[in-house]
């Protein structure tokens, strides 16, 4: 199991070291724009090599390609080998997307578009790895596809899930994690803002006076995207109900002292019942953090991702 670097003696540290101090040298993305069944947009960027095996790789809440902990995944998984695709969910590559819907932590219709656009590609082999808000999208869709997914996709690894969304959005906003959920909402605040220039339907009255992000959600991100209200949207689309119902090899990551994490986040294996899931609670880790200092530069997290996709594991 995971320990941490000494200096990291904290969740708190363990989680925004590597968010500001890491660097990951990378080449260039190669940028792709697919336009999805609705007439927006997706960002994608491509590091490819000609390989038979690709990775998708899905980032965290207001995160985008350009993440660390998106880099050092891709830049693993690139040296191995694989092509990689990492992508931008709608609004999140520094553009206004141009339907009134945006991105939330349920929308698999997109993850599914970029998966058939990438399967289009000839590859044999295709795996899912996502983070955070990323990795609740990863597991509802792989739980909604069930036995209807495409056999190209073989393996799926998912770090510091928000499994469910409400209590993890309650405990973000305690006032030990005022610092992140406060950067989340002035990130997303500007988003509508921005959007509402575009779109004179969207009414933004009141929206400096939201200081939670569940009041957040239940003024735009429910309504926005067709939920009754903020519970309805966290209800639906919590990756703990959908876990059941995976049907391929798939690793879940979540470390104890996630400062982001609800205890609802880390259900035992015997309550879930699907022997496609491996299951690691670290007591260490922090979010999207697992630092390693290397001599090859790769986190433990880009490590165990390796070594899950490219093992004969099949549960």
């Amino acid at each position: 199991m995971y320990s941490p670097p000494a200096l990291l003696f904290n969740p708190h540290l363990e989680t925004i070291y590597p968010a500001l101090l890491r660097k990951v040298n990378l080449r260039a993305y190669e940028r792709e724009r697919i336009t999805t069944p609705d007439n927006d947009f997706l960002d994608l960027d491509w590091l490819r090599q000609g390989s038979s095996q690709l990775v998708i790789i899905s980032h965290g809440l207001e995160g985008n390609t350009s993440r660390a902990y998106i880099r050092g995944m891709a830049k693993a998984f690139f040296q191995s080998g694989f092509d990689v695709l990492t992508w931008n969910y709608r609004g999140c590559s520094n553009e206004v997307n141009r339907t009134l819907r945006f991105y939330h932590s349920g929308a698999t219709d997109d993850l599914d578009w970029v998966v058939q656009h990438a399967g289009n590609k000839l590859y044999k082999e295709i795996s899912l790895i996502g983070f955070s808000l990323g990795g609740n999208l990863t597991l509802k869709y792989l739980g909604e596809k069930g036995n209807q997914l495409q056999e190209i996709i073989k393996k799926a690894v998912v770090f510091s899930v928000p499994m469910n969304l409400h209590t993890s959005c309650i405990k973000i906003s305690s006032p030990s994690n005022w610092i992140y959920s406060n950067r989340f909402l002035r990130s997303l605040k500007k988003k509508v803002i921005q959007k509402s220039k575009v779109h004179s339907e969207l009414d933004i009255r009141g929206i400096e006076s939201i200081k939670t992000l569940l009041e957040f959600d239940d003024k735009f991100t429910a309504p926005i995207h067709g939920f009754e209200n903020a519970i309805d949207y966290y209800t639906r689309n919590s990756s703990v109900h959908f876990l059941k119902k995976i049907e391929i090899p798939t690793l879940l990551v979540n470390a104890k002292n996630d400062p982001f994490l609800s205890v609802e986040c880390y259900p035992e294996k015997d309550a879930i019942q699907n022997r496609n899931l491996k299951i690691k609670y670290p007591n260490f880790g922090g979010h999207v953090g697992f630092t390693l200092f290397s001599e090859n530069g790769l986190y433990w997290s880009e490590l165990e991702a390796l070594n899950f996709i490219q093992s004969k594991y099949n549960a």
